[in-house]
């Protein structure tokens, strides 16, 4: 059962609440944690001490010719016991490689979170998009119904001519059309979240949170300091990279030869013996090229690749944060006159409308202007959580399940 806040149990749900539902439900982060399961078994495995091996054998003694009398039959038994002595440097490199092989598997736990928390908060903010979206467009139909009505009545006393109302007419269909479009598309976007969440949430869940929420990061220098100790893919890398390194040195010492202690232990109806030697396996003709060159080119490949990504993650975090200021100073433009003034014009064209003053067709391009407006401030707004959250992802940084 997940634990969730109480105002989440009221079916609303605020964006940390929504991504931590997220982090504990959604079916590919639980198999993430089953990789760091396994690699965690595998140290186990490398830290095993190989087991000695027993061989019995037993059979009847007889003689192979008749005319030699040696007695009566007996039953003769060997025992041998075989116990490999591990190479130390293989044991030490192998358990290394099974180490490094747990933390690559955490990094990537990490970055499926991290990718996770950012799809979440990005379809979180795009749903409250489409509610906005949808809101203006249910104001215009409210508009274009309320203009439809006095054009009406206009028409029906002789005042305007019925082409007006044609026109009104057209565009409140113009105007519902986009409305039942905009409540789609909240639907859409509820869908993606409760996919995302695996179903946890309910269908009909709120969000208590805004287009306009403060956006609060540090500097671009400081997280430019902070992203090669932070980002899950250049630590998953830079383990990859370590583990590499020691599959090198566990091959290089599987060079040296393989010793076996053997003990052996045989009996007949006469004598008893019990003798012990050493098995020696010595690397004369293989000595294990092609496995040591392939470590070696892998090592390589390794590390060219977190060189590369290195330098690539912090491109892409300057690109998400130029991304961020020009959502941001676009914001600020809207919200800082571009709104009011269409907010204000229309205002004045309505009431230039109803004194007469004013045509129909001055209060619809003054609501057009409106619109466009009201739908940039909305996009910018969402392009700048939409930056934020692709920022948070390569820092992955997002709120602890």
């Amino acid at each position: 059962m997940l634990n969730c806040p109480a105002q989440a149990a009221k079916g609303s749900y605020t964006v940390a609440d929504i991504l931590r539902v997220g982090l504990q439900a959604n079916g590919l982060l639980q198999a993430a944690r089953s990789q760091v399961d396994i690699a965690e078994a595998g140290i186990t495995s490398a830290s095993a001490f190989p087991n000695p091996e027993v061989t019995f054998m037993a059979g009847p003694d007889r003689p192979r010719l008749p005319e030699i009398d040696t007695g009566p039959s007996s039953m003769q038994r060997q025992v041998t016991v075989s116990q490999p002595l591990e190479n130390p440097w293989v044991r030490s490199a192998r358990i290394g490689a099974a180490e490094a092989g747990v933390e690559a598997s955490r990094a990537s736990l990490e970055q499926v979170r991290a990718d996770l928390a950012a799809q979440l908060r990005v379809h979180v903010y795009e749903f409250l998009l489409r509610r906005g979206l949808a809101e203006m467009e249910s104001d215009i139909y409210d508009l274009m119904g309320e203009i439809q009505r006095r054009i009406k009545r206009s028409v029906e006393l002789g005042e305007v001519a019925r082409f007006e109302l044609i026109r009104a007419d057209t565009e409140v269909m113009t105007a519902a059309s986009r409305k039942e479009a905009a409540l789609l598309n909240i639907e859409r976007a509820r869908i993606a979240l409760m996919q995302l969440t695996a179903g946890v949430l309910p269908a009909e869940f709120d969000v208590v949170a805004s287009l306009s929420d403060p956006v609060e990061l540090p500097s671009l220098e400081v997280l430019r300091a902070e992203l090669p100790t932070e980002n899950p893919e250049i630590l998953r890398l830079e383990a990859e990279q370590d583990r590499a390194r020691l599959r090198i040195d566990q091959e290089r010492a599987s060079v040296l030869p393989s010793i076996n202690i053997l003990y052996s232990n045989y009996q007949d109806k006469q004598f008893t013996s019990n003798t012990a030697g050493l098995n020696v396996r010595i690397p004369l003709f293989y000595r294990r090229r092609g496995e040591i060159d392939a470590a070696v080119f892998d090592a390589a490949r390794l590390r060219e690749t977190l060189d590369y990504r290195r330098y690539e993650i912090v491109r892409l975090l300057e690109s998400a944060w130029q991304a961020m200021e020009i959502a941001r100073r676009r914001v600020e433009m809207f919200e800082g006159g571009i709104v009011k003034e269409a907010e204000a014009a229309l205002h004045v064209a309505e009431a230039a409308f109803r004194l007469g003053e004013r045509g129909f067709i001055e209060v619809l391009d003054t609501q057009r202007v409106l619109r466009n407006a009201r739908s940039e401030l909305l996009q910018a707004q969402f392009e700048l959580q939409s930056a934020a959250a692709e920022i948070d992802r390569l820092r992955a940084h997002y709120p602890q399940e």
